[in-house]
């Protein structure tokens, strides 16, 4: 059980993998307003960055959940970077069904809704760990701008237009699924280029150290057109953002 090989060679200098920046998990720890001692699920919780971070920022606890080794073992190791090995915990699994033991006050999922087969599915599964009056997390993608057609939005990522939704219509898609938004971090095109253009240096180096890897094939592709797609496609039409949500 574990991620494909080419998401841990791309992201493997990461500590966020999502188009955030540390400033912008900072700002959104600021906006939850959460007093020491909040518990916090992490569900796909990468390297395990917003855990760490807010546990030293805001002395909050919590665990993390992620089906990659890697990251995970990089989140451990990021906790006791900080110096809040005890008050965060990082398992290796499968997010998808993953339910706490104890209801939490935060419940999140920052960038993977696959876990729920989408949106309303991830809703779905976060509402069974949270206490009520908590707050739920979801990071998802959003078009910035219209798609004219399907091979732009292949482009950007996704397997067609509907994937995603205009920002208004996806904040309106939480309210119909019974949550009210109650605040939100949008990513901006620099935290992206910082997402996705921090993968290509790793990539190149990962080539050179590596010039007879059974992957390096894949990778040469991926470095050689990645750039141009990226710059032509998805970072012109695709958003990104974190929604705060509170079942209504």
């Amino acid at each position: 059980m574990d991620l494909p090989r080419i998401f841990t060679i791309r992201e493997s200098s990461h500590r966020i993998h999502n188009p955030f920046t540390p400033g912008k998990f900072a700002d959104l720890g600021r906006a939850l307003r959460m007093a020491p001692g909040t518990r916090v699920l992490d569900l796909a919780s990468g390297s395990g960055e917003m855990l760490c971070t807010w546990a030293r920022d805001h002395h909050i606890t919590g665990t993390g959940v992620d089906i990659s080794t890697m990251f995970t073992e990089q989140a451990r190791a990021r906790a006791a970077e900080l110096g809040v090995a005890d008050r965060v915990t990082f398992v290796h699994g499968d997010a998808a069904g993953h339910v706490a033991d104890e209801q939490v006050d935060v419940a999140a999922c920052v960038g993977a809704t696959w876990i729920g087969n989408g949106v309303a599915g991830t809703v779905d599964l976060l509402a069974k760990s949270l206490r009520p009056g908590g707050l739920m997390l979801i990071g998802e993608p959003y078009w910035r701008r219209d798609v004219p057609d399907e091979d732009t939005a292949q482009a950007c990522g996704a397997t067609g237009r509907d994937d995603f939704l205009p920002l208004p219509d996806l904040v309106e898609r939480f309210g119909e699924l019974g949550y009210d938004v109650v605040e939100m971090v949008l990513a901006d095109q620099d935290s992206w280029d910082r997402y996705q253009a921090a993968q290509w240096l790793t990539m190149r180096r990962w080539l050179d150290a590596n010039p007879d890897d059974e992957m390096a094939a894949e990778v040469r592709e991926t470095l050689t057109t990645e750039p141009a797609r990226y710059t032509r496609y998805q970072r012109e039409y695709l958003g990104w953002g974190v929604f705060v949500l509170m079942a209504r």
